[in-house]
């Protein structure tokens, strides 16, 4: 968790509860809330001129959406969608100034988290630019790993469909697909009931 969830409702957050597909902010949207998820899957995305969707990023529990925004005067540069039921506490933008001005232990834990994304924008900004799509997933997969604090051979289960890794990397299915079955057959990956073991 990014911030204690009774530090958040102490400065005056309130859960907002979204239902599946339902909207939190738009691209071009105006930063207004400090948001962390409490329960449930946010999709961070953005759609190319022909209609395919990127994904930015899949969040869970004890993320927050969209805060690095907070401290610009710039609109939302993706979307932000709920992919499940989610619950979601919203804190007004000037009462999150005030709880990182006076919560210097907040404030650190937030620009840790920060960095932490920025990290792996560094990372995945740097594997993008290859033509390889094995080597995209496995740039994806090793930082899903690591962040998840696991090290041993099979022992992360991939927690994406297919079609989010391709959102994730900007393949097309297909061709995830494929890479897929070819790491498997050069035992980089195992598939177990459709799931894939990195």
């Amino acid at each position: 968790m990014v911030l204690s969830e009774d530090l958040l409702l102490a400065y005056g957050a309130t859960h907002e509860n979204y239902d599946t597909n339902q909207i939190i902010f738009r691209h071009g949207d105006y930063p207004r809330y400090y948001f962390q998820i409490v329960q449930g899957n946010v999709e961070l995305n953005n759609y190319h001129y022909d209609g395919r969707e990127f994904t930015q990023g899949i969040l869970s529990a004890g993320h927050s959406i969209g805060e690095s925004l907070l401290f610009t005067k710039r609109s939302y540069p993706m979307n932000a969608c709920a992919k499940t039921e989610c619950s979601i506490l919203k804190l007004p933008k000037l009462d999150f100034f005030a709880l990182m001005s006076q919560n210097t232990k907040a404030a650190l834990n937030l620009l840790e988290f920060l960095s932490s994304r920025l990290y792996y924008k560094y990372v995945m900004l740097f594997n993008l630019s290859t033509q390889d799509p094995e080597l995209m997933i496995i740039a994806l997969l090793d930082h899903l790993k690591g962040y998840n604090l696991i090290d041993s051979k099979y022992s992360f289960q991939v927690p994406y469909t297919r079609q989010q890794l391709a959102n994730l990397t900007g393949l097309r299915v297909e061709t995830v697909i494929r890479t897929v079955k070819k790491m498997e057959k050069n035992k980089i990956v195992r598939i177990e009931r459709g799931k894939i073991f990195y």
